[in-house]
């Protein structure tokens, strides 16, 4: 199982929306030589727009272009996703199989219920991957650090952090471009709330928002619980005045 390995694992409900999120992200740590991986938990089958079918073939062109390692699918159903046990035995041997150090997981506030839960389900997996009594296939482990991607969110959420996604912002958008049954003429899609702008302009847009809160071109914003260590406060980023 080394093979599934990655360093770096992003979880979300459905096909296209880590490329959404976190997209630029993972490019940038597959090019600095990261492991990276992404876990999708639903096939996508009750989207309005496309099927199942065609969204795993966009999903794999997709994982070919951010440069990632891994993409898996645990077959949770769509629009019916549950914290139940055993959607978390089926997540926890996918996390035990990838072993990755950091999980990216949707925010725990969003329109689709799907989102909403797939954020809670993979906290609480993470967790229960680690208890070497909880059984199930793999040996123990549990992820360092969770993050939340918090694109895309209209709530008073102050990003703990900013990725510079500028050197890898044309390659999460060739990503997303992968989806044409999703995206191609569409003007919203999942957290993205329409402005009468096309969504690929509405992304682009919204990239470089998160890239001016970090002096940046682009960018792409995150939360974590923990307060982050600093160990040196004359190298931290940001011009203050």
């Amino acid at each position: 199982m080394s093979e599934q390995r990655v360093d770096l694992l992003a979880i979300a409900a459905h096909r296209d929306d880590v490329e959404l999120t976190c997209g630029g992200t993972l490019a940038k740590a597959a090019q600095a030589g990261h492991r990276v991986g992404i876990l999708d938990l639903t096939q996508g089958e009750t989207g309005t727009r496309g099927d199942a079918g065609s969204r795993a073939a966009e999903a794999e062109r997709a994982a070919r272009a951010l440069g990632v390692h891994q993409r898996l699918n645990a077959q949770l159903p769509d629009a019916h996703l549950q914290n139940d046990e055993p959607s978390r035995a089926r997540v926890v041997e996918l996390v035990r199989a990838t072993r990755p150090r950091v999980v990216i997981l949707p925010f725990p506030i969003g329109r689709h219920p799907d989102h909403r839960i797939a954020s809670e389900l993979g906290r609480d997996a993470c967790y229960l991957a680690g208890l070497a009594k909880y059984g199930g296939a793999g040996d123990p482990h549990r992820p360092f650090k969770i993050l939340y991607a918090l694109a895309y969110r209209e709530d008073p959420v102050k990003p703990t952090f900013v990725v510079d996604i500028s050197a890898t912002f044309d390659v999460k958008m060739q990503a997303i471009r992968c989806y044409a049954s999703q995206f191609d003429g569409a003007r919203a899609a999942g957290e993205i709330y329409p402005t009468g702008q096309d969504l690929y302009e509405l992304i682009r847009v919204q990239s470089a928002h998160y890239g001016s809160l970090i002096r940046r071109p682009y960018g792409e914003p995150f939360f974590c619980h923990e307060t982050l260590e600093v160990q040196d406060v004359l190298q931290l980023g940001v011009q203050s005045l």
